[in-house]
């Protein structure tokens, strides 16, 4: 099931170095009609950024979305490899072959229409009020008004727990609900449509699709009311509100937690952590004040929701012209992708073994690890160096950073998918219900034991890194670490400037706004001096306020508070790499290669991994919902605060890139 706390931060760390020429600077990169000290990210990407404009089926199409591309088809290769009538029944080979065949076999899935889901349907419309926390704990696809999942507890982080987080928001994001902008309203009558086409798909009159649409938009409305913002949800300590279950039984007597976790096999959840009470409350009001008939209509809206992805093209069809609206993308992605995206999530580390075997070599783990070590070394001399930190602090942030897990390209132990039932002869949707209950019991597995600190959470082939601060480790998958990003024959300047930065980000995560609230273990704790975090927090408010200051499109800024957390790791990242690289060259200064001094090298290669084209629409939902800056301002904005950058270009002041000393925001 997914996770439903935002406690671990999964950070996008793309960054990358020139695939075409291994030693310096592929000149087609660049738009040379452009200054560097004008606009950077035009100087630096603009050459790519002519070579690839959009097709149809991207909203954004950059440097990470290619290696992406590269990635989809070495799995892909894989999968059209495995002999599925050689495999043996029940092996991982044949579940990951039969599952891809469903998910190609349009004439199938077109012939079943709405056939596999209209069971559920009759059991949704079917369940009296008490029965719709059965539907809510036990049938596949239905995620109506909140979630809950076992993670380690953040005051006692060797120790799962139950969380419970707030939810069931078709939409994705509350403010699609209550803002009334331009955008949001053209959002908001693209998911009444959406809702209404697959309600009648799936066989409902048109008085009875009409209602269904009304009744969902005022429960998620309600809902998205009492939400937490993106912005509130940053903040640990207001996601931790440890509960009695039998005291909420009190307090909230619509919510029959005890039912929900008996119905899935969960014994003795005694006590739960509330990631959000308001919505908690709103849930209770809801379930006590709306009619049984709509609570009904919104439970089969979100279940049909979840299904029309696996179900004919019609319902596929219809999901496609909500993301229209959503991103602006104009065409579906082929058959194949979105075949290929259900064994690469619902079997992930099967297909990573596969992965690793053929994609990952030895040599690149060994050099990662000496690249690991060297940013470490980088960002303890940072500590030390730090002007606004005392002693004492900074003495516990270098055993923070001495005690980082350090995971790269697979995990030790692969996980087993024994128990995972698919068969070719039922319906594709019905396999699909068949993971989603498996990874639930696989979580939920995980209630009231010790946390498994080797645990991976994601799959060896995904394209990006992490860092959790529950655990305190980074993680960098194969599948990130491979040309462009990263390249064991480059030039140093570009490897560092790559995936040198890609590791200084996710350690720098963990000194972050929320990162910063952990300890070495992994525990929510304060171990800096008030001071420290007056002085800490007034420099990440400056930060905020410079990104906020971004007009992102036409009358739309940039959320500096909602992405600090990423811009401080981006900043911290290009500072720490550009040390150890310098420390890496010693007493050498390192040579020119086709006219581009090292530091310029190292700053290009940053440059290049954002390189990319985006559509406005793309734009103003990544601004609502992504954590991370636009790719543009993840190079121009945070490079405007590294002085050695302007010297590397002889950026001087009046020009557009130039930030004077005394605005500049230098955090790690």
């Amino acid at each position: 099931m997914k996770k439903t706390l935002a406690i671990i931060s999964i950070a996008a760390a793309a960054l990358a170095a020139s695939a075409e020429t291994p030693r310096g600077v592929d000149r087609a990169n660049l738009d040379p009609s452009v200054a560097p000290g004008q606009d950077f990210y035009d100087y630096a990407c603009g050459g790519w950024m002519k070579a690839n404009p959009l097709k149809p089926e991207y909203s954004r199409y950059g440097t990470f979305d290619q290696l992406g591309e590269l990635n989809r088809t070495q799995v892909r290769d894989l999968v059209l490899g495995l002999d599925a009538a050689a495999s043996a029944p029940g092996s991982n080979a044949r579940k990951i072959a039969d599952i891809y065949t469903q998910g190609m076999d349009s004439t199938t899935l077109n012939a079943q229409g709405a056939g596999p889901v209209l069971i559920d349907l009759a059991k949704i419309y079917g369940a009296g009020r008490d029965e719709i926390i059965d539907l809510m704990a036990t049938m596949p696809g239905v995620g109506a008004f909140f979630g809950t999942g076992v993670e380690a507890d953040m005051m006692n982080s060797t120790a799962n727990v139950m969380y419970w987080g707030q939810g069931g928001l078709g939409l994705g994001d509350r403010d699609y609900y209550i803002e009334d902008s331009d955008n949001t309203i053209a959002v908001r009558e693209a998911y009444k449509k959406y809702l209404h086409t697959i309600a009648t798909l799936a066989g409902l009159n048109e008085e009875n699709a009409a209602r269904l649409v009304d009744n969902t938009l005022r429960i998620e409305t309600a809902l998205a009311k009492a939400a937490m913002s993106r912005e509130e949800m940053r903040d640990p300590a207001a996601g931790y509100n440890p509960r009695k279950v039998a005291d909420l039984a009190k307090d909230y007597p619509h919510i029959d937690l005890r039912r929900y976790f008996e119905r899935q096999g969960v014994k003795g959840v005694d006590d739960i952590i509330i990631g959000q009470p308001k919505s908690y409350a709103a849930v209770d009001s809801i379930l006590a004040n709306e009619s049984l008939q709509a609570i009904r209509d919104y439970v089969a809206a979100g279940y049909l929701d979840s299904a029309a992805p696996y179900l004919s093209d019609a319902f596929v069809d219809a999901g496609f012209q909500m993301s229209r609206v959503l991103s602006g993308v104009e065409q579906q992605q082929p058959r194949w992708k979105r075949a290929l995206s259900v064994p690469n999530g619902m079997l992930g580390e099967a297909l990573g073994q596969l992965y690793v075997e053929k994609y990952f070599p030895a040599s690149s783990k060994e050099k990662m690890l000496i690249l690991v070590e060297n940013l470490r070394k980088a960002l303890g001399q940072h500590i030390a160096n730090l002007s606004w930190m005392s002693d004492d602090t900074k003495a516990k942030a270098q055993e923070k950073l001495d005690a980082f897990t350090v995971k790269i390209g697979y995990p030790d132990k692969w996980r087993d998918y024994s128990a995972l039932d698919i068969d070719p002869y039922r319906p594709y949707w019905n396999n699909i219900q068949a993971a989603i209950l498996f990874n639930q019991k696989y979580n939920n597995d995980d209630f009231g034991k010790p946390v498994d600190r080797d645990r991976w959470h994601m799959s060896p082939q995904t394209v990006n890194a992490y860092y959790s601060p529950l655990t305190n480790e980074i993680c960098f998958p194969a599948g990130i670490l491979q040309a462009p990003y990263f390249n064991p024959e480059a030039d140093d300047a570009e490897n560092y400037g790559a995936i040198g930065v890609v590791i200084g980000h996710e350690m720098t995560h963990g000194f972050d706004d929320q990162g910063r609230q952990f300890d070495k273990d992994g525990n929510f704790a304060n171990w800096w001096s008030d001071a420290d975090a007056k002085a800490f927090t007034a420099l990440a408010d400056s930060l905020a306020a410079q990104f906020d200051a971004i007009e992102v499109a036409p009358g739309v800024n940039a959320n500096g508070r909602f992405t600090l957390g990423e811009n401080i790791a981006d900043q911290g990242g290009l500072r720490v790499a550009y040390t150890a690289y310098h420390n890496a060259l010693s007493d050498n200064a390192g040579e020119t290669i086709d006219g581009f001094t090292p530091d310029q090298r190292f700053y290009l290669a940053y440059a290049n991994v954002w390189a990319g084209n985006i559509r406005e629409a793309e734009i103003l939902k990544r601004t609502k919902t992504d954590p991370h800056s636009l790719g543009r301002w993840r190079v121009n904005a945070s490079l405007r605060n590294i002085a050695p950058f302007f010297t590397a270009f002889g950026i001087t002041e009046g020009q557009p890139m130039f930030r004077p000393e005394a605005e500049r925001v230098v955090i790690w």
